[in-house]
This record gives C-alpha cells, sequence and structure tokens, in this order.
C-alpha cells in the first residue's frame, strides 16, 4: 500500500461498490489497457514474454498509461482505476506506474478488459487498443486473432474497442479517450463521435508503421486526457438495446465443436455461430468463454 492512500479496494467484480457515494468518491476514471497500439509497438516481439523486444514494449506502454493517469489527475479525477486487459494482462510496469493510480493485474476476471467498472466510474479511457479483425490496422484482430474471422454485435461489425464502450455504456460510462494507431481511432470515431483520440502511430503494414516518439506522444496523452475527463459529463454513452446478440464467424470450422455444447450458443454455419443474452455484460461473458472453448476445441487439446 502506498503511503496516505485508501487501503480499501474500490471496487469488487459483483457490482458492491463500495464508494457508491458520489461525494465519497469524487470524480472516478477507468483506464482499460491493451498493448498493441502502444507507443512505438509494431511487432509481436514486443508483446509477449518470449519476444526479445518484450521489456522495451512494457516501457512504452507503461509510458502510455502513465501519461493518461497524468493527464487524468490535472483534468479533475480524483481517483483511477487501471485494468490490464492484453495477453496474460501482467503488462505494466506497477514499480514505474503513476502511485496515485489502483492497478487490477491478472486475466481471470469477469468482463475480461474492463474487468472492474461498474456505475460509479465518470469516464473510460481505452489505451494501447488496435482496430478489429479485417481491417487494415496495425497488429488487428478482435479478441483472438486464431480463431475470430469476423464479429457482429447486434448486427454491426465491432472489434475490442466496440465491445468494450458497449460495456461501459451499459454501466452509463462514456468512453472519453482512445489511443492506439490511425486505423483505431478513425474507428472509434466512427461508432462514438467526437471523442478524446490521439494517434501514437500511422499504420502501413499489418506489422509496419511510422511511429512518433514518446517525448512527442506522452504529452499528447497527457494532455488528451485532461481534456477528455473535462468534457466527460458531455459525452453520451452509445448503449447497445438489449436482447444483446453476438455472431462469430471463426477462421476455421475446428472452432466450433466446444463452444456449441454451451446451450446458449446455436451453429448459424460451418464456422458461424450465435449467441443472445439480456445484457451486456452476460453476453460478453458468454461470448468470452465460448471463444476459450473455440481455442481449445482448435487446439485439439483439453
Amino acid at each position: 500500500m502506498v503511503a496516505g492512500t485508501d487501503s480499501r479496494m474500490p471496487f469488487d467484480f459483483f457490482g458492491d461498490n463500495i464508494w457508491n457515494n458520489a461525494e465519497v468518491r469524487g470524480l472516478r476514471v477507468f483506464i482499460s489497457v491493451d498493448m498493441e497500439g502502444a507507443t512505438g509497438i509494431t511487432s509481436p516481439t514486443m508483446l509477449y514474454p518470449e519476444g526479445h523486444d518484450f521489456n522495451r514494449g512494457r516501457k512504452f506502454l507503461t509510458g502510455d498509461v502513465n501519461a493518461a493517469i497524468q493527464g487524468a489527475f490535472e483534468g479533475g479525477a480524483t481517483e483511477v482505476v487501471v485494468n490490464e486487459a492484453h495477453g496474460n494482462m501482467t503488462n505494466l510496469l506497477l514499480e514505474e506506474l503513476d502511485p496515485r493510480a489502483h492497478l487490477i493485474s491478472g486475466c481471470t476476471k469477469p468482463l475480461l478488459q474492463m474487468g472492474g467498472i461498474d456505475s460509479s466510474f465518470d469516464a473510460a479511457f481505452l489505451v494501447a487498443y488496435h482496430s478489429m479483425e479485417g481491417s487494415d490496422g496495425l497488429l488487428n484482430h478482435s479478441f483472438m486473432s486464431k480463431s475470430v474471422f469476423r464479429l457482429l454485435l447486434n448486427g454491426e461489425p465491432v472489434g475490442e474497442s466496440g465491445t468494450n464502450a458497449a460495456i461501459a455504456a451499459h454501466f452509463g460510462v462514456p468512453v472519453a479517450l482512445m489511443t492506439g494507431d490511425n486505423r483505431v481511432t478513425d474507428e472509434i470515431r466512427a461508432r462514438l463521435g467526437d471523442i478524446e483520440t490521439v494517434c501514437v502511430k500511422t499504420t502501413m503494414d499489418r506489422q509496419v508503421a511510422r511511429c512518433l516518439a514518446p517525448s512527442v506522444t506522452w504529452p499528447a496523452i497527457r494532455d488528451a486526457a485532461a481534456k477528455a475527463v473535462r468534457r466527460a459529463g458531455q459525452i453520451k454513452p452509445l448503449v447497445v438495446k438489449p436482447p444483446i446478440t453476438f455472431r462469430v464467424e471463426f477462421k476455421s470450422t475446428g472452432d466450433m465443436t466446444l463452444p456449441c455444447l454451451l446451450p446458449q450458443v446455436k451453429a448459424i454455419g460451418l464456422r458461424t455461430v450465435e449467441l443472445t443474452a439480456e445484457d451486456m455484460p452476460t453476453a460478453f461473458n458468454l461470448l468470452w468463454a465460448m471463444l476459450l472453448l473455440a481455442r481449445l476445441s482448435a487446439s485439439g487439446v483439453l
């Protein structure tokens, strides 16, 4: 525990928020942190522990997040919660993270990349995100690059950013800031409108980008985060009306067998499944369980 901070956890995974009094909690910001869209990252060698540039990627990512945290506090936030959202979700360097923020680290959590969000937050940031599978963005994919060819939410193509914005909207929380490459910032603006975005690199190919230096991107993220907090009350969450239906087109028929064992999942083609639920959190948790089963199904290993 950092000296001078409150030792109480500001959230739990089952919706019983401890700080549910606005006068007590102040202005709260939730930051979901992926990795592919971080400053300087263009290759899988910077994204996973076995990569020779992974530690460099972690430093770039932590710098982006620190800039967002600093800007959030400058904009008027009284509390910032950061949720790791890439791979095994233990990528940020806690020893280098702004100590004013709380960090949720680890991957076995409901709502995954949005784990810990609830209605007590005033704004959400999506930091270091990438564009959806099938776009021409840097390192594009949708949740599972080896399995998902196309993902639809109530009939509209979405990626991770659109899905997570819908989860935030379920709780009445607007996404106020997005950082990443030019493709994902275009993608989120097309869906959410005029929110704050920071393009840290311009895609040239799936693993090639024209990158800006941290000395350029970090001040830009900090400034945009401060603006995002100040504007949060003016940005309306884009709520997806229930019932919530996810349709997944897999890359292989081998992904299909185990997901279809779930009673909520129905096959509607040789490589396509669909599930429906009454609210966004339930639908997403089912989607994620189904995708995990798809990965096992494709590998042929339990």
